[in-house]
This record gives structure tokens, sequence and C-alpha cells, in this order.
């Protein structure tokens, strides 16, 4: 089998799950990129442009399977698929998922949920008749990369993100106020499977940087379902964010991919399944499995940097049992590198995961875990 996958960065996600899980498949994996120096044995391909990512697998050989798990490169390569006819997602949904401001259109076309959100593009004027609080964002933005709940003076708040950002189109969104989920679900041709989801712990505000995920199997929602039907958005592995607000569940964002920051991890530890070979499978055109539904708990719980300075000690990559958890501590910074911390998912210094059979056991192992091994930063 001939698997194409297109990526631009490096993540653990590819390197330690889904070019393993490829290999274990038995896939002869080419990895497209525009960075091939950043990857053993890519091909140099514009990966952002559909036009040379079909260019590129003509050229190689025909495919069995194009995938990728950029939140950049969903669209482009769900046309790639669809031109040469395999299983894929719709490149409309991707595109809908990733667009914020479409993502609310569509919702509200659909009848699903009405969230007031007003676009602004780089020569719009700034909305005056959102009421405060609201939340300012990029409209295609990742990470909590410059996401910014404004309760006053948003003007200011718009310069400010513009001079950062020139030339973007930015989002203005109601704040939504509640409990913060996420639903993990995985997708064939005939049917949208739920995985569970977490419970989102987020740093202080104005930022929402995600401290912690804890695991909630109990997540399945029919509005969440609900919302995925009508952007499309069934086939594959797919990870929402979504508020339970007093007014019932509403979407943040629907990220057309496997959850990240090392929680894909955390999900292939709790349902005990190969969870990336899973994923390629579908896109093999493999229908996906009915998923287990695992007792415990387990938790994803972020070292986040809590002042600028150079990172003075780090303790390393490490896999230990106490007691009944498991624990894996996955360092993302190194002794010497300097952080500036900005408000976002990429000030993590690490992450511990953890699976045991209660939240309090996990929490026990984790917090004993994290006092022993301290980060400095100096």
């Amino acid at each position: 089998m001939r698997l194409y996958l297109t990526a631009l960065k490096p993540t653990d996600s590819v390197t330690y799950g889904f070019l393993p899980a490829a290999r274990d498949l038995g896939c002869d994996v080419t990895v497209l990129t525009d960075r091939p120096e950043r990857h053993p044995s890519a091909v140099r391909c514009d990966v952002r442009d559909p036009r040379a990512v079909i260019d590129a697998v003509e050229h190689l050989g025909r495919p069995d399977a194009i995938f990728t798990n950029s939140d950049h490169l969903q669209a482009e390569t769900a046309i790639a698929a669809a031109y040469f006819g395999l299983p894929g997602k719709d490149w409309r949904a991707c595109l809908a998922a990733k667009n914020k401001f479409l993502m609310r259109r569509a919702l509200r076309a659909a009848g699903v949920e009405d969230v007031r959100s007003v676009r602004v593009g780089p020569a719009d004027p700034v909305p005056e008749d959102m009421p405060y609080p609201v939340v300012l964002k990029p409209r295609e933005g990742v990470a909590s990369e410059d996401v910014l709940l404004v309760e006053r003076d948003l003007p200011g708040a718009v310069a400010a993100l513009r001079g950062r950002r020139p030339g973007e189109t930015l989002v203005v969104e109601e704040y939504l106020e509640g409990p913060l989920r996420t639903l993990e679900t995985l997708g064939d041709a005939d049917a949208t499977r739920v995985l569970g989801g977490f419970a989102t712990t987020l740093g202080p505000l104005p930022h929402f940087v995600e401290e912690r995920l804890d695991w909630v199997p109990d997540a399945a929602d029919a509005h969440v379902l609900g919302a995925l039907r009508a952007l499309g958005a069934g086939f594959g592995a797919c990870h929402t964010e979504y508020v339970v607000t007093d007014r019932g569940p509403r979407i943040v964002e629907v990220n057309y991919r496997v959850i990240g920051d090392h929680c894909d991890f955390l999900l292939a530890d709790l349902l005990g399944v190969p969870l990336f070979e899973w994923i390629l499978r579908v896109h093999l055109g493999e229908p996906a499995p009915e998923p287990p539904r695992p007792a415990g708990h387990g938790s994803a719980v972020s070292v986040v940097a809590d002042r600028a300075g150079t990172v003075r000690a780090a303790p390393g990559p490490e896999e230990v049992r106490d007691g009944d958890v498991r624990l894996w501590h996955r360092p993302l910074r190194a002794v010497g590198d300097v952080v500036e911390p900005a408000g976002t998912n990429r000030d993590y210094l690490a992450v511990v995961r953890a699976v045991g059979p209660t939240r309090e056991s996990v929490d026990a192992a984790v917090a004993r875990h994290l006092a022993a091994r301290p980060w400095v930063i100096g």
C-alpha cells in the first residue's frame, strides 16, 4: 500500500504516532513537505497548493491513501485525495472547520446554533455593536495564539493584533461562558463514532491556555454531533471544542484532525487501541471500529512557563509507574532554551500524561511526579 503524508513541521503525532503506525500496516510512506530539511527522506512539494500535491503524487506513483494531520493542510490534502478517488474528507468541510467565520455561518444557516460573530478584514472597521466581553481571535489561528478575552477597548485590542498579524483577517465573537469540553470522534464513509472526550482546565484569562485535560467518558453530545453533520465533518479523526453554556452547548472550534498536545497518545492509552492505525485504516478504505468504553481515568497536565527567562534545569523524557498509575513525561523544551511566555499553548515546557484507576490516584501521582522533577527558569 502506498501512503502519501503531507506535512509542515515535524510533530510528535506524526513522528511517534502516524509514521510508526503506517509502517506497522505495511505502508510504503512518502512524506510530502515544503520543508524537506526537517523530515528525513521527504520529497519537496508546495503542500499548501493542492495542484502541486496532485502533480507530485502522479509523478511519484499512484496512491492508496493521501493523509495529513496538519491543521493547515486539511483542505488541500482532501482535494488531492478526491482527485485520485480515494477515501477522504470533504474539502468544503475542512475549509469550514479551519475558517472560524465560515464555521459560524454554516452552523447558523443549518439552524444548529447562532453565536454572535463578526469577520474583521484588514481594512474593515472595528464592530461597535458587540456587547462586552468578546473574544478576539485570528480567523484561522491555532494553539490559542493571539486569542484574547476583551472586556473593554476592542479597537485597541484589534490594533495591537493587527500589528502582530498584518494583513490577516480576524474574528470577534461573543464570549461563551461555562465549562470547556472536547469531543473526540472517528468516522468512516457511513458513520461517525464517539471515542470520548475531555474536560479542559484553562489558565488565567484573558488568555486561553489549556493547562490540563481530564478524561470524560460520557462526553457524547447530540448538539456537537449535529454541528459536525452540518459542517460535513464526519470522516476520519476530529477534535471538537465546545462550551457548556446556560443556553446549552456551543461550539468553540472544530479541529478536523486528531487531538494534539499528546492527548492523542493519552486517548490511545485510555482506549487501549492502536488509535493511529485506526485513523490510517479509515483513509485506506476500511470501516472505523467500534471503540471500547474504558474504565479508569486519564489526564494530560501541561507544565506552563510562568515567566520569561532561560531554562536552567529540566527533567528528561520518562515513562514510570507510580502504584496503579502509569505516567509519561514529554519535555518540549531543553536546558538553555530561552522562553518568552505569550499566553498560548506554545508556552508549554512539558506534558505529563497519566492513566490510572481513579481521578484521585492520577492527581496524586502527577503531583508527586512534578514535585520531584521541577523545571527551573532563571
